[in-house]
């Protein structure tokens, strides 16, 4: 069992965290902003995508931290919060300001987002260990279809 270790220090090495966390599961509980030390930090269940075909659907604990954090506002969401509700991660984003600034989002389904205002980007991944065996793989077409025939509209 290899673990994942990433770091990404402009948009391009954030892309691929992103997409190592996408269908991520989490719950606020799993978030915390360290004011002090200017640190956002959260533990997750990412699904793990890189699992060879054949193989039985997993998942990673991972633990993920951003660094130079000044500042973070919640839609949806409150980090740290006691709560059971799980959250599913979809993206992480970044939104330049004044260079090299700007503003990290977690963009979660349905609609929660928490944005990190940051120095720069300086963000760290690292699987924990546990692995398990996931329910089934994340199908975000289903997903999609589901929220357009509740709204009323096709996908």
């Amino acid at each position: 069992m290899e673990l994942l270790k990433l770091a990404a220090l402009d948009t391009e090495d954030l892309a691929v965290v992103s997409a190592h966390l996408q269908d991520a599961i989490l719950r606020s509980g799993d978030l915390a902003y360290l004011a002090g030390a200017h640190r956002f930090v959260l533990v997750a269940r990412r699904f793990d995508w890189s699992a060879a075909p054949g193989e039985a659907p997993r998942r990673r604990l991972t633990g993920v931290h951003f660094e130079r954090v000044l500042g973070v506002r919640g839609r949806g969401i409150v980090p740290g919060a006691d709560s059971d509700a799980t959250l599913s991660l979809l993206a992480v984003t970044f939104e330049p300001g004044e260079a090299p600034s700007g503003t990290v989002t977690l963009v979660f389904a349905g609609g929660a987002a928490i944005r990190l205002d940051v120095e720069c980007i300086e963000v760290r991944m690292k699987d924990l260990g546990p692995v398990w065996e996931a329910e089934g793989r994340p199908d975000h077409e289903a997903a999609e279809a589901g929220r357009a025939a509740i709204e009323g509209r096709t996908p």
